[in-house]
């Protein structure tokens, strides 16, 4: 992991100036409470739904995601967050960015107009830290949010494409599916401590990087920055990964695909469910079965672990069509997202 530079320590001059009464700090632990109120006033506009997991924002505040992360909070006379801006420093050469906004605040245009200028000078700076000449700031507001999406086009960024999140309920009877015959998956393996053998996360890794290679904004992100990155998430869990594995003509066993989930927050009154982080295959495995085997290995695992859903987020213009085989499995659409660029050249 690429160490960067220190964000608690930022000076007058960092900070952008923004309309009175409001002022913007670096957020810290005591904010978490507001920050979760924030974030799920995003998603109630967003969805009409909000299941924000507070370890989550924890994490990304003052935890082991925050640590890659710049980000500041506007606060009024009262010193309550009512707008936070991130920027993640995902990998060389891409940021993501995440900006939440209370739209009842009568200057919001004006401090969201200052956050995405000073999301832009963190990104180059993270960008310029590694080394790298290029740079891509994207950040992904909901379908239909026509007000973030002005504020981004003001800030030079344009619409690239749209993301479905479907989601499938889970019954208890589904604990008994099985891989497709020809395919073998197994979880990834571990010592008796609990913790991975390297030699499959390496091939997990490997796995995704490669099926994902013809895919939209494909980008290399390298082994340790991938597995911290991943272990950041409060759902984290080494038992929610597995590779897939079929025969070859000559009789060899080879790895042919590979699925990572996470456990999802509990709604209220409800139960935590699994969302699939990434699922990929093997180009040359393509066609036996080995997707569908990898997502009845989770709905199982996640029926015998009294989950009650399986959610994750597709491409709606992948060019494998993935979107049609979730649907054939019972997935549907819950909400869209979209992602937005704006590409740097820092030469």
């Amino acid at each position: 992991m690429v160490p960067m530079p220190d964000t608690t320590s930022a000076t007058h001059q960092d900070l952008p100036n923004l309309p009175e009464p409001w002022r913007a700090r670096v957020p810290g632990y005591a904010d978490i409470d507001a920050l979760v109120a924030l974030r799920r006033l995003d998603e109630l506009q967003g969805t009409g739904e909000a299941h924000v997991d507070p370890a989550g924002i924890e994490s990304e505040v003052a935890g082991q995601a925050s640590w890659t992360r710049r980000q500041l909070v506007a606060v009024g006379d009262d010193d309550v967050p009512r707008a936070w801006i991130t920027v993640h420093d995902r990998a060389a050469g891409r940021a993501l960015i995440w900006g939440y906004f209370d739209r009842d605040v009568e200057q919001i245009d004006a401090i969201a107009k200052a956050f995405y200028a000073w999301a832009e000078d963190a990104a180059v700076a993270m960008a310029r830290f590694r080394g790298v000449t290029a740079t891509r700031l994207d950040e992904s507001p909901f379908a239909g949010d026509t007000r973030q999406a002005g504020w981004l086009r003001q800030a030079g960024y344009a619409k690239r494409r749209t993301w479905l999140h479907m989601e499938r309920p889970v019954t208890a009877d589904e604990a008994s599916l099985e891989p497709r015959a020809g395919v073998t998956v197994r979880p990834v393996e571990r010592h008796e401590n609990g913790m991975p053998v390297a030699a499959d996360l390496q091939v997990v890794h490997q796995m995704l990087e490669t099926s994902f290679q013809d895919h939209f904004n494909s980008y290399r992100e390298s082994f340790s920055e991938f597995v911290q990155r991943l272990r950041e998430d409060p759902g984290h869990s080494w038992d929610h990964w597995w590779l897939a594995y079929v025969d070859t003509d000559g009789g060899h066993h080879v790895p042919a695909g590979t699925v990572v989930c996470s456990s999802s927050a509990a709604p209220e009154g409800g139960t935590p469910g699994t969302y699939v982080e990434y699922i990929g295959v093997n180009r040359a495995a393509r066609g036996r079965g080995v997707a569908k085997s990898l997502l009845a290995t989770v709905i199982a695992d996640a029926a015998r672990s009294g989950r009650d859903r399986v959610s994750l987020e597709v491409d709606a213009d992948s060019p494998t069509k993935a979107d049609e085989l979730y649907r054939s499995l019972g997935w549907e659409t819950d909400y869209v997202t979209e992602s937005w660029f704006k590409d740097l050249d820092l030469s």
